[in-house]
């Protein structure tokens, strides 16, 4: 429903919460109470003067009558009831919705933006919990500790004649493991504790080589115009975030990634052509490198130039080895994605690009254009496979939401909403529960 239609409602709305009668307001306006029923049923369009008395009447601004709920709760509204597109959600009523009862639809909103927080914080603690090593070791050592426990005291149930020497000396290996569970359960209560927030910190290698690529919004202006080795050399030597020795030569080969890629797709010319045509597969032609290439060089743009993008590259094995994170576009930090990305297709089809429309279940209706293709780095020999590698560019969708086929995919499958997904290896406790 158009919003200049829904001003009656909110007159009601207004009048209601003002405790007037609706033949008191007609009288102090000056107009008749069936004309006014009119209008708060939105069957009279209403406008100049008499909106103007209206406001004055209920002693609210003009606008607030003729401009209703706020743009950005139709917009949160929206939102919400795109997350639940299957649900059958009136859509085309959201104006009205929002103008007649605007308390309900903040707490909607809020409820979605609560849900949404929430499920956030399930990805992070479920990634946390499967790569923090710290954690990992104090849960093994807890776990451990109540297994002997139990081992334990069963014996002690178990055996009716135990003598007492080892009555004794089971005895002092529960006080000794119920001693050790304390000690171990405070520890771990302690490190849940201490961390600031519940975004995962940095502890694998490539953590760091993420927070020192993403610190330099993933472009290094010193390799790009024929830099040597040394250069790459002298900017892992200088950056703070690279604490590991594995994380810097991480780094390293980055960076000389980074500069043959350069030398092949310089800068300038580079810049110039994706103006005129961003399409990869037209700069691979135009510049003789491969996709790969592109996709990588795409990737190490700054943001101000070429939009929003990202990326991620994985080997064979299906471990995440570089991300370049998409705002819109959840990923897992090392493995674990989701098999029903193209990432993962293009590896049994090397050098095929694929072009697929992607939809997160679980974020919303919004699509991303990912664009995927792999490449041998080593050919197969008798004592090894083929080197594989893939690579994933992320871009916004531009197209109609009605263009093409969209394909539903997840983060992991341990955090994904998608029932009866064929390609789920472990249930998931967003679908499932816990």
């Amino acid at each position: 429903m158009p919003e200049s239609s829904m001003i009656g409602s909110r007159i009601r709305e207004r009048r209601v919460m003002n405790g007037i009668r609706q033949s008191d307001l007609a009288r102090r306006v000056g107009i008749s109470p069936s004309y006014l029923n009119l209008i708060e049923h939105n069957r009279r369009r209403i406008g100049g003067k008499t909106l103007l008395d209206i406001a004055d009447a209920l002693e609210v601004e003009p606008a607030l009558l003729s401009e209703g709920a706020e743009a950005t709760l139709i917009t949160g509204l929206r939102e919400a009831a795109g997350a639940q597109a299957a649900q059958g959600v009136e859509t085309d009523r959201t104006e009205e919705f929002a103008g007649r009862f605007p308390g309900w639809a903040r707490l909607l909103v809020d409820l979605h933006g609560r849900a949404g927080a929430l499920q956030r914080t399930v990805e992070t603690l479920t990634d946390r919990l499967a790569h923090d090593p710290h954690l990992a070791d104090s849960l093994h050592e807890v776990i451990s500790t109540v297994t002997a426990i139990r081992s334990t005291s069963s014996i002690l149930v178990e055996t009716e004649a135990l003598e007492p020497e080892w009555q004794n000396r089971f005895h002092r290996n529960i006080d000794e493991d119920s001693r050790r569970l304390a000690e171990g359960a405070e520890a771990l209560v302690r490190y849940l504790e201490g961390a600031a927030n519940t975004e995962v910190e940095i502890k694998s290698p490539q953590d760091e080589l993420l927070a020192f690529l993403s610190a330099n919004d993933f472009h290094f202006p010193a390799l790009e115009v024929g830099a040597g080795p040394q250069v790459a050399k002298k900017i892992v030597e200088q950056a703070g975030a690279l604490v590991s020795d594995a994380a810097r030569r991480l780094a390293l080969d980055a960076l000389e990634q980074y500069r043959a890629d350069a030398e092949r797709l310089p800068l300038k010319p580079l810049l110039e052509e994706m103006r005129r045509d961003p399409a990869p597969e037209r700069l691979a032609q135009l510049f003789g490198g491969d996709l790969p290439a592109v996709f990588r060089r795409i990737a190490s743009l700054p943001e101000s130039e070429v939009g929003l993008v990202g990326l991620v590259t994985c080997d064979a094995s299906g471990a995440l080895i570089h991300r370049r994170p998409f705002p819109r576009f959840a990923m897992p930090r090392d493995a674990g994605a989701c098999a029903l990305w193209p990432l993962f297709q293009v590896l049994g089809q090397p050098q095929v690009p694929v072009r697929v429309r992607l939809r997160q279940a679980g974020r919303g209706q919004e699509t991303v254009l990912a664009l995927a293709v792999a490449e041998q780095l080593a050919p197969a020999t008798f004592e090894r496979p083929a080197l594989m590698r893939a690579h994933m560019l992320i871009l916004p969708d531009g197209s109609d939401r009605s263009e093409g086929e969209v394909r539903d995919v997840g983060v992991s499958c341990r955090i994904c909403p998608l029932r009866d997904c064929p390609a789920r290896r472990e249930p998931s406790i967003v679908a499932d529960g816990f």
